[in-house]
């Protein structure tokens, strides 16, 4: 469990950045061939964009200078998110986040020209260029929010420093807070992040894994008021960008590019939060009760239902169960599962300075990378699906969309990859006769994808909200508010079936979601989709998979509701939702019977 230096791990272990730059010299030579590029579009044309033959020019030429900036940005963020710790790493990023903003401010005048014309040429255009629709779609929502040039040039020009603070809490996160090891009856243990987040916090061992939490928190506490200055600054640019632009709050601001209105948002946090947490407090009682435990802690409530059960598995056992779990996908999902793993497109190395967790990025015009630090447990099996969802749908979206029309509602973005975890639960269950093990499946499903996507990020999302709602007041908050605002959230949700230990308010400190608008929620969302989706397959209805497929090829055309529709789910309703809660329900049920059969066979 020591952690090694990035030079220190096995290549094959890592991703091929190579595919983006061949070399370094090559990815200088992109950015001095952009600077140019943009340069004489500027000047070309400035004065032009005055009738429907130059708006269509004006958003051609945006489409080339975003296809020529994704694989530079992408190459300068995925380098810095596995080596933090590398000050070239950090040099490339800040460079880069610097010319964005430099290009942002000199094309300004573009998205101004463009909104100051008539919206009939607009429409227009888009019946010139259907290609374009969606875009010119959203530029007419923007439309009424858009400032003067001038102030629009000058937040332009304030890009990188209205992005730092996402930064600034990467590097106390990831740089800055070293953790000592720790010990456990006279022997020590090292402490890290990635080793918390990956190993500890599921450690069976109860002495360990408390004492694990607690060093944790420890740390995480002699940079809580650090992190709450930085996460403050950026929600205070939010509201003020959101007073500026004349929206009514800072939720319709962050809403209206995820193209959902505030009920839909309201509804899936109030929902879960009420009606959900009797059942995951069946589950608590059930882990405490095979755990052995007097007490249920928050640093207990990730730990396995069968302290004795824990399946392990090897990165490369884990492609033959990625090709047979998602095989339902069809021949070119199953081919670019090849890719993934011949081409280098995940980096599943564990080393210092790594960024936490898993994700997925998926440049326009390359392939999808994955992010993801392995432990060999079973578990990643569900991790590493559900960044292939992420890539799967990427990869087909990128392929038949152009790049305004690729990327889907964040609402959406969480659908994909929940639906991948599901299928590969069923893969499972179905492919086993061997109570304990279904059991252990069941139990993942309950503590990775409805936990992870449906509590832990629910409970962001009940916590985020609170503090947007002081903000748009025209409060702030501090390290103290915001500990006491997500004690409150989780003493609610959790009753007296879980003690609150000391510590569990910092787990704001460890999320990145928070500096990306209202995230958290979409994983409830993306999974009651999926959900639905997934019970229409185990159904046996033929054309579900097939319409999957279609939803996944459309990628930004259409907005959540219609997206969602033509997989066979109308989430304009509750519907969806308290089906979805009542299935969660459902699998408790089973893991309580499986429970009792082998505690009946051990009898």
């Amino acid at each position: 469990m020591s952690t090694l230096k990035r030079n220190e791990v096995p290549v094959q272990e890592t991703w091929n950045l190579q595919d983006l730059f061949q070399t370094e010299e090559a990815y200088s030579a992109a950015i001095d061939a952009l600077k140019v590029f943009v340069d004489g579009v500027a000047a070309s044309l400035q004065g032009t964009i005055t009738d429907v033959a130059g708006a269509v020019k004006a958003i051609e030429t945006t489409e080339q200078i975003q296809q020529k900036m994704v694989p530079i940005g992408t190459y300068a963020n995925l380098a810095v998110s596995v080596e933090q710790t590398s000050t070239e790493n950090q040099m490339r990023s800040a460079n880069f986040g610097a010319l964005a903003a430099s290009i942002a401010t000199k094309l300004s005048f573009v998205t101004s020209d463009l909104l100051a014309l008539d919206e009939a040429v607009l429409k227009e255009a888009q019946s010139l260029k259907p290609e374009y629709a969606n875009y010119i779609d959203q530029l007419l929502v923007q439309k009424p929010h858009q400032l003067h040039p001038q102030a629009e040039k000058a937040l332009a020009a304030f890009g990188a420093t209205f992005n730092a603070p996402y930064g600034l809490y990467n590097t106390t996160k990831l740089v800055d807070m070293q953790f000592p090891n720790f010990e456990v009856d006279g022997q020590s243990y090292p402490m890290s992040y990635n080793l918390f987040e990956g190993d500890w916090e599921l450690e069976t061992d109860t002495k360990k894994r408390r004492a694990a939490f607690d060093a944790f928190s420890s740390k995480l506490l002699d940079y809580q008021h650090t992190t709450a200055k930085t996460y403050n600054t950026h929600i205070q640019i939010e509201k003020t960008d959101a007073d500026l632009r004349g929206y009514e709050s800072i939720f319709d601001s962050l809403l209206q590019s995820q193209r959902v209105d505030r009920s839909m948002y309201d509804r899936q946090i109030d929902l879960i939060t009420s009606e959900l947490a009797p059942h995951m407090r069946r589950y608590a009682k059930l882990v405490q009760k095979a755990q052995g435990l007097d007490n249920m802690t928050f640093a207990d409530l990730k730990v396995s239902l069968d302290p004795t059960y824990e399946p392990t598995i090897t990165i490369e056992e884990s492609r033959k169960y990625m090709k047979d779990g998602l095989a339902i996908m069809g021949e070119d999902y199953a081919n670019m599962l090849d890719r993934s793993f011949d081409e280098r497109w995940i980096d599943f190395a564990q080393n210092a300075g790594k960024s936490t967790g898993a994700f997925c990025s998926s440049p326009y015009g390359v392939h999808p990378y994955i992010l993801i630090s392995w432990t060999s447990r079973m578990n990643e099996v569900f991790v590493l699906a559900h960044e292939l969802g992420h890539a799967g749908h990427f990869y087909l979206a990128n392929d038949h969309q152009n790049i305004f029309n690729a990327r889907p509602s964040l609402y959406f973005i969480e659908a994909p990859s929940t639906m991948n975890e599901m299928l590969m639960a069923n893969h499972l269950l179905k492919n086993s006769n061997d109570a304990r093990f279904k059991r252990w499946v069941i139990s993942t499903i309950i503590s990775r994808t409805y936990y992870h996507n449906f509590v832990t990020h629910l409970l962001e999302a009940a916590y985020q909200r609170k503090v947007y709602e002081i903000i748009d007041a025209g409060g702030t908050v501090n390290a103290p508010k915001l500990n006491e605002l997500k004690r409150d959230v989780l003493e609610e949700f959790w009753g007296d079936t879980v003690e609150i230990n000391e510590g569990a308010e910092l787990t704001w400190m460890r999320q990145p979601h928070y500096y990306m608008g209202l995230y958290p929620y979409t994983y409830s969302a993306g999974l009651t989709i999926s959900t639905q989706v997934y019970r229409r397959i185990s159904a046996g209805d033929d054309s579900a998979v097939a319409d999957w497929v279609d939803v996944l090829k459309a990628g930004g055309t259409k907005t959540p509701v219609e997206l969602a529709k033509m997989a066979g789910v109308d989430i304009t309703t509750e519907e969806p939702l308290r089906d979805t809660i009542a299935f969660i329900g459902e699998l408790i049920t089973q893991l309580e019977e499986l429970t009792a059969e082998i505690e009946g066979q051990k009898a």
